[in-house]
């Protein structure tokens, strides 16, 4: 694994709250912390989204992008995950990082003042240059959409 600087900013909102940290050796994803006011919690109603703020900002190396994932954790117990997942942040923006939450499960879910919410994920990214054709190389697949792998003829076919 590959380890690179990553200049973080920490908001005045966030002071007393640690930086984002890796809970193991091989862990993807940083964990991000919700900086809400500790005596302003948000209560997040089944089906409904809240956007918490994680008081930090960040300069990302460049060739590469953050990328917000949900915490399996919160998904498993309680029905919440990231709504846009993955959420992406790109290599110029410098504003404060924020999750955007949303309750799936049956029960209001409350998110308080230090808690870990998601997970920042730091990936390579590809720009690319699209280069305009009249035909597209052959593949055994084609144009089959979703789930088209999976069929034959149309028809679903069971794994065996």
């Amino acid at each position: 694994m590959s380890v690179t600087r990553v200049q973080v900013k920490r908001l005045a909102h966030a002071a007393d709250l640690p930086l984002p940290t890796y809970q193991s050796e091989g862990a993807a994803g940083l964990d991000l912390i919700a900086a809400l006011p500790a005596d302003q919690p948000v209560r997040i109603a089944p089906g409904a989204n809240a956007l918490i703020p994680t008081g930090i900002a960040m300069v990302l190396p460049p060739g590469s992008e953050g990328q917000i994932r949900p915490r399996s954790g919160l998904a498993a117990k309680h029905g919440v995950t990231v709504l846009n997942a993955p959420g992406t942040i790109d290599r110029d923006y410098r504003g404060e990082i924020s999750v955007l939450l949303i309750n799936l499960g049956g029960e209001p879910f409350t998110v308080s003042r230090g808690m870990r919410i998601a997970q920042l994920v730091i990936a390579p990214v590809l720009s690319a240059h699209l280069h305009e054709v009249e035909n597209l190389e052959k593949t055994t697949r084609g144009g089959g959409g979703f789930g088209s792998t999976g069929t034959k003829n149309g028809e679903f076919e069971p794994n065996t």
